[in-house]
């Protein structure tokens, strides 16, 4: 029983071994792999190479498939180079898997011990993200020397020998065991490690070895279709092809498994070599069966998994992909752009606005003001997404980034719940007693308007790009903006010394909206503050006075 827990927990620390590397080098080097990816997927040989390069250094084609996944989604891949990734995924996992059956377990202390020391004197910085990556090396390679002792200690049991040998082969329920433990280890790399460990020690005949590699593969295909579940349907695309891919090429190589032991065997010998020699076969068979067919393999996916009408509010594609939290520079980037249609919505009222001021459309004020619950809905799902996201895991750079997003999306709601308190002024003072502002008082709320959209789009600019020079153009239209208010003001005062009568009619509402059209313009140029700060282009007097005052949030 101690020999089987020792064995259990030697599983159990290989799996976590293999997480700590992958979270580790995704949050270390997430971003450069992200755009290595995008850089290089000009054609499908090109993208195949793409996938093995990083598969190979993350260890995972899961994480591979999570990051290409995304990029279909906000349309920067095609899904059949996305395909030809995951083609090459899947041999970059086969190649780490026969770097680990080597006995590399010396050069285990010596990573787990380096790792420690760069994790604990600079955790919050790149270089202790690195060495918590070493860290999780030096524990996969003791986990392989446990599995390896306690495999043979197992072995010389006599009760294990006859129970081992009254084991038979059933194909479908090893690869159907196999896709299981793939699932659950989260890993298809730890259980063909694993596999041919166990049949190396003669603890598993190397018929069902090669069974469970099937399965594992399978399982590998199945474990990304299930972390997509509840994303966008372009992101479960992706997942859907790669499966594809490995229940064909299952299907064609499981009844070569006798032809496979009869005429490779005698050529190996060694079982674990036998074990991870036929998982990168397999997938490198999978890759250039299937890398001509990858238009083929979409166009089926697509069928099966249409893309819906994006023409329609319920057909919109959310960028808050749970998947991509794994990958913190992946859900900034996701949580970027949910934040821009939160400011589409935004920029949707604030046009609106002015028809309802020309024309007095009951109508098309409440569906302006239902919009508002919208941009509502989006700032908390944002703010929600964005707090699951570990501030710990992620760098500089990004850490500002998240916190400029959380400033532009209070921004953008309190634009909302402003437009839609002007929209019931609109309907109680000026629509339904039937009044109308004068033509000198339309004029200018009309040009006060058509700065306030020229500011949004530069402002919206400003947060995609951070562009400093832009930023400081947007703060300074708010001072222009404070100077027409006061100049409005000033002539709407004298057309009332003139007795004019609309203008007297509509005086309230008059002062208070270019008041609130000032009070938008103050949310708008507040996009700039962030940026310049971070740039070292921020009067220090300037940063007082903006977190001093209430509209400058």
């Amino acid at each position: 029983m101690k020999h089987l827990l020792n064995l259990l927990a030697a599983i159990a620390l290989l799996v976590w071994g293999t997480h700590l590397v992958r979270t580790g080098i995704l949050r270390v080097f997430g971003g450069n792999l992200r755009h290595v990816l995008s850089r290089s997927i000009s054609n499908r040989y090109t993208a195949a190479i793409s996938g093995l390069g990083v598969t190979a250094l993350v260890q995972s084609s899961t994480a591979t498939a999570l990051i290409i996944s995304s990029f279909v989604g906000q349309g920067l891949v095609t899904l059949p180079l996305a395909l030809a990734v995951m083609l090459g995924a899947d041999i970059g996992t086969s190649l780490m898997v026969v770097v680990f059956s080597f006995d590399l377990s010396w050069l285990s202390p010596l990573f787990i011990f380096v790792g420690v020391v760069l994790f604990i004197s600079r955790q919050d910085t790149n270089v202790g993200r690195f060495g918590r990556i070493l860290i999780g090396l030096g524990l996969m390679l003791l986990a392989l020397r446990l599995v390896t002792d306690s495999t043979a200690v197992l072995t010389s049991n006599a009760a294990v020998k006859a129970l081992l040998g009254t084991l038979s082969s059933d194909l479908l329920l090893e690869i159907t065991a196999g896709a299981v433990l793939a699932v659950v280890a989260y890993s298809s790399l730890v259980i063909v490690l694993l596999t041919a460990t166990l049949a190396a020690y003669g603890v598993i005949p190397l018929d069902v070895a090669l069974g469970l590699v099937l399965g594992a593969n399978l399982g590998s295909g199945l474990l990304t279709v299930l972390t997509t579940a509840r994303s966008a349907v372009e992101v479960r695309q992706v997942p859907l092809g790669n499966l594809m891919f490995k229940i064909l090429g299952v299907a064609i190589v499981a009844p070569l498994l006798g032809p496979w032991l009869r005429h490779v065997r005698p050529y190996l010998g060694d079982p674990a070599t036998m074990v991870v020699l036929f998982h990168l076969a397999f997938n490198t068979l999978v890759a250039a069966v299937f890398i001509g067919l990858t238009q083929v393999i979409a166009r089926w996916v697509e069928k099966w998994l249409p893309r819906p009408d994006k023409t329609t509010v319920n057909g919109r594609s959310h960028h808050l992909d749970t998947s991509a939290l794994a990958t913190p520079s992946l859900a900034i980037s996701c949580a970027a752009r949910e934040a821009l249609h939160q400011a589409d919505v935004v920029e949707t009222m604030l046009r609106g606005l002015l028809e309802v001021i020309k024309r007095g459309d009951i109508r098309l004020a409440e569906e302006l003001r239902k919009m508002d619950d919208t941009v509502d809905a989006l700032y908390s799902a944002i703010k929600y997404y964005l707090t699951k996201i570990s501030r710990e895991a992620l760098a500089e750079d990004e850490s500002r980034r998240w916190t400029d997003i959380i400033s532009f999306t209070i921004n953008m709601e309190q634009i909302g719940d402003i437009i839609e308190r002007v929209l019931i002024d609109i309907e109680d003072k000026k629509i339904k007693p039937g009044r109308r502002f004068s033509e000198a008082g339309m004029a200018e709320i009309c040009e006060l308007h058509d700065r306030l959209l020229d500011n949004l789009r530069l402002g919206m600019s400003v947060f995609l790009s951070g562009n400093v020079r832009d930023a400081q153009k947007l703060l300074e239209e708010k001072a222009r903006f404070r100077d027409l208010e006061h100049a409005y003001t000033t002539s709407h005062l004298a057309r009332l010394s003139d007795n004019t009568m609309q203008s007297i009619e509509t005086s309230s509402l008059h002062i208070d909206l270019i008041s609130d059209l000032k009070r938008i313009n103050s949310h708008i140029c507040s996009i700039a503050y962030p940026i310049l700060d971070s740039a070292g282009a921020l009067a220090p007097n300037r940063l007082r006075q903006s977190a001093s005052l209430p509209d400058k949030v």
